[in-house]
């Protein structure tokens, strides 16, 4: 018996149109990977690396470069534990989380809602007004923080109008921590609101107009139709918000230095002054950096399991 014409194509390996195909998308495949191989090492060799890095460093004691493998390994961890002050930044850490980051985000979402309005006029200076503040120097705005809420500063001044003593702002632990907390609303609402801004011009509008016809008001439009669609935005700012919050460096030591006696010192900051202040020791300091890296993921994963509802 004699092949018939498309068996004889299946033993060779098909017909030469299905050969040049397979072999246009291998060499697309190839070029592909090609332009992905470089950046992909440079992730590896700037984020992956030292994170292995960080990894063996924290399983080691000692000063400086005269480093040992710690005895038990764990050790550096186990050392957490027991660290008052480790356990005072997260708790303030903590504290920074709960109370700013939510204010944030309804804060930026209102705003946002305000400003997307077609009807409101100067609407450009408003948003840029507000955006303004995430683009100041940290130094400008720390030292700008620091004045205006000295004992003799500005906000004691305006107290001291309605009989108010002056308060010492800086001194205290709970007033030094609501004013880092100001500083954190003031410099990064309107960051988040520009990510509102640009979720909110992408819904229907017929489906707000649809709400109105049924005679929904604007509380209603606003909480049961225009917050739904907005759920991947709000998603999103709460993941960065909740990361940032976590890695909190810039304010601590800028803008209260962490005072008074720790009582407004962030995670990050606790991990600066371990690692290259106090005595250096960059294995503690290592295993400090990974506590964080732990929060973050585990804080993102569980805001991704109740946020993301996707089917």
């Amino acid at each position: 018996m004699t092949a018939t014409p498309k068996r004889a194509e299946s033993a060779r390996g098909g017909s030469p149109r299905d050969r040049r195909r397979l072999g246009t998308d291998r060499r697309h495949n190839l070029t592909g990977w090609a332009f992905l191989l470089p950046a992909a090492l440079l992730i590896v060799l700037v984020s992956f690396l030292p994170m292995i890095q960080a990894f063996i460093l924290s399983l080691q004691t000692g000063r400086g470069t005269r480093l040992d493998w710690a005895d038990p390994l764990w050790y550096n961890y186990q050392r957490l534990l027991g660290d008052e002050i480790f356990k005072q930044t997260l708790g303030n850490t903590f504290i920074y989380l709960i109370i700013q980051v939510p204010i944030m985000l309804g804060l930026a979402l209102v705003l946002a809602n305000l400003l997307n309005n077609p009807r409101l006029r100067g609407r450009t200076f408003w948003r840029t007004a507000i955006f303004l503040p995430c683009a100041v120097s940290l130094v400008a705005y720390s030292l700008v923080f620091r004045t205006m809420f000295a004992t003799d500063g500005f906000v004691n001044d305006f107290l001291g109008v309605f009989g108010v003593a002056p308060v010492n702002w800086l001194g205290e632990a709970d007033t030094a921590r609501a004013v880092l907390i100001i500083g954190l609303l003031w410099r990064w609402t309107g960051f988040n609101m520009i990510f509102f801004l640009a979720g909110l011009q992408n819904i229907d509008r017929s489906t707000i107009e649809a709400a109105r016809m049924d005679g929904a008001n604007s509380f209603q439009v606003f909480w049961r139709v225009t917050v739904p669609q907005l759920r991947p935005i709000i998603l999103l700012t709460a993941i960065m918000s909740t990361n940032g919050t976590l890695q909190l460096f810039d304010e601590s030591w800028a803008l209260t230095r962490g005072g008074p006696a720790y009582a407004s010192m962030s995670m990050s900051h606790y991990l600066y002054e371990v690692s290259f202040q106090r005595n250096p020791n960059f294995g503690y300091g290592a295993a400090l950096s990974y506590v964080i890296l732990i929060l973050v993921a585990v804080l993102a994963f569980i805001q991704l399991r109740i946020g993301d509802k996707r089917d």
